[in-house]
Order: structure tokens, then sequence, then C-alpha cells
């Protein structure tokens, strides 16, 4: 039995004990959890009690984004050892599924990712994991950033899809946590500049303190209007659309420029209307994005060589013991708040 929390039902939080694995397998690392973000994802669960087919019918333990010290090794694990500070990716595939033969394990049918029914999640002070998707932090990385990675990896695999060429003009419309995460990918891998867009300014106050990060409030200003004078009426060489609003999908049509890229990455709660002629009047390319494959390491390696920089995105740290109120922050969804994390580990 172990402390963790554990989601009850719909709007139903409980910090108690629950029976979760124990067994360490000759390829699996035992692992002292030292920090949690709170993903949308689990504040849905938490609000909603599902998303689409994944349906809480049962106690779950919550958290997916984590980091932490291994504290045992298994028989055949040689990469890690007693002491590495790691992060954790939490899809874990089938190795003989045909996705995870052609290296795009992310849409495996039969992957076991923390915190979607009924797989647990992380939010309790130890786990078990696959050495395999266990990956050592540089010593230049917190434990904070390193519960950041798993969020960074959706930038990494957009910006991925998008091909970026160096010296693009991007727009992410979106400045959620996702949002400016993959504006920052978007730059990483070699666009000049970014443009934001939101209706909120305080979020967009946040991604603009980022350098070549200019934000775009929507509701004063026309996004597309705003990428054509930026570009000499040419328009976005790639578009990353995050917010999964029938409006901001239009935008992301209408502000590619001919022969660019749209990358799906926001996911709308109920089918939108896309303007396929548009698209099609262009010779747009679409890319979607589906959680990430193949990107951890090259996340971390970013954000360990300084050009990533994902510590303004952290708004608050709460104690284990407050986790509770830790998710009712993350309900409240304010206009300052980026990323809530949880903090398991030893203070200061």
């Amino acid at each position: 039995m172990a402390q963790a929390l554990v989601l009850e039902e719909k709007h139903k939080l409980a910090l108690r004990e629950i029976a979760l694995p124990e067994d360490l397998g000759p390829d699996d690392v035992r692992i002292e959890i030292d920090t949690v973000g709170i993903c949308g994802s689990d504040v849905h669960y938490y609000t909603h009690g599902k998303i689409g087919p994944f349906v809480v019918t049962a106690p779950m333990v919550l958290g997916h984004e984590a980091s932490g010290t291994v504290r045992a090794v298994g028989a055949e694990v040689t990469h890690l050892a007693p002491g590495d500070r790691v992060c954790m990716e939490p899809g874990i595939p089938d190795p003989r599924s045909k996705a995870s033969k052609l290296g795009i394990y992310n849409v495996d049918p039969a992957v076991r990712f923390w915190a979607t029914p009924p797989i647990h999640g992380c939010l309790t002070p130890s786990v078990i994991h696959p050495a395999a998707y266990t990956y050592k932090l540089p010593d230049s990385v917190s434990f904070a950033e390193g519960a950041m990675v798993e969020p960074f990896a959706i930038g990494m695999q957009a910006a991925a899809r998008a091909r970026i060429t160096p010296g693009d003009i991007a727009l992410v419309t979106g400045a959620g946590p996702i949002g400016i995460m993959v504006a920052l990918a978007a730059l990483a891998g070699g666009c000049a500049e970014v443009y934001i867009t939101d209706v909120v300014d305080e979020k967009l106050a946040i991604a603009g303190g980022y350098d070549n990060v200019h934000p775009i409030n929507v509701t004063k200003t026309d996004a597309a209007r705003t990428l054509a004078e930026a570009t000499g009426g040419w328009g976005a060489d790639v578009v990353f659309e995050c917010a999964g609003a029938p409006a901001s999908i239009q935008t992301a049509l209408e502000a590619a420029a001919p022969g660019g890229c749209v990358v799906w990455v926001g996911m709308p709660v109920d089918p939108v209307p896309v303007d396929i002629v548009l698209a099609q009047s262009k010779e747009l390319r679409m890319e979607t994005v589906f959680r990430y494959a193949n990107v951890y390491d090259r996340a971390i390696a970013l954000i360990g060589s300084g050009k990533v920089d994902l510590k303004p995105l952290i708004s608050d740290t709460f104690a284990f013991a407050d986790s509770i109120a830790a998710f009712d922050r993350a309900v409240e969804a304010r206009p300052t708040d980026v990323k809530i994390q949880i903090s398991l580990g030893t203070p200061g």
C-alpha cells in the first residue's frame, strides 16, 4: 500500500493509501518521486470524469509529468544507477506492436499511459517504471524543470512534424502551457520569429517575455492580417494550432502561407468544420500531433543546454500534503497561471 492522490470519481479527490505495483522487474527501476506537474488532462478527469473514450470507472492515481531519483534498478539495467536524477516518459507501448516497430509508439493502441484510465499515475512517493523510458537529467536541470519535459516533448513533436526550415516565420494559436512550449520548440527548431495568439492578455504577456515571441490578442487584432503585414503579404511558413477552438482553426488556415504547413496540436472538444477548400487553394501541408515519440532525450538536451528556459512557466508549487488544494487551484485556471506543480521531495 502507498500514499497517493486518488481520483475517486468526478469531483472527488482523496490523499489516501492505495495498492500499487511494487515488484521490480529486471528491466525496471524504482524511482522516488520529487516533482509532479498538473496537466490539463488531469484537471479534465477531475472535473469531467472522462476524456473522450477514456472514462474513470474506478479509483485512479493522477499525475504523469514527473521527475525523481532512482533508488533501485533491475538486474538487466545498465544505463541507470541508484542516485541518478531522472524524468520519466509516461507512455509505455508494447515493443512487439506494429506501431512500435514503425517508430510511432505514441499511437500504439496498446500503450499504457500514466493517469489514463485504467492506468494509475505517479502522484505517489515511489513508482516502478521501465528503465527504457527513464532518462537522466543533466546537473543543470532541476527536478521542477525535469517535470516539465513531458509537456515540452509535445512541443518538440510538433516542431519535428512541421519540418521547419531555418528562418521560418511561425504562428501559434493558443498561449496555454502547450502553446507556449510549442513556440519555444519552434524557435529552438530554427524559426526566426514566432507570433502567438490568445484572448487573455496575462497569458500573452508570459509568452511575450521570451525573445522573438510576439503576442497577438485576437479580440483586438486580426492574426492573419498581422502575419501578412509581417511577411510582406506572404503569411506564416508554419502554423501550430494549439487552441482547438473553431475560430483559431480557421485563423490557422487563413494565416498560413501558400505551400506552408499547419500542425494540428490542440484537440477540440467536439468536431469542428475545416475549410478544406482554403487549404487546397494554398496546397497546405497538414500534420497532426498525438503525444510524442523519440523526442525525450532531445528535449532534455535542449533544456540542459540553456537554449530553452521553462522556469518562467512554473507558476506555483504545492506540497504533496496539499495536493487537493493544488488541483483546485489548477481548476481555477487563473490567467497568470501556466504550470502548477506538486513537490514530494524535501523542501529546499
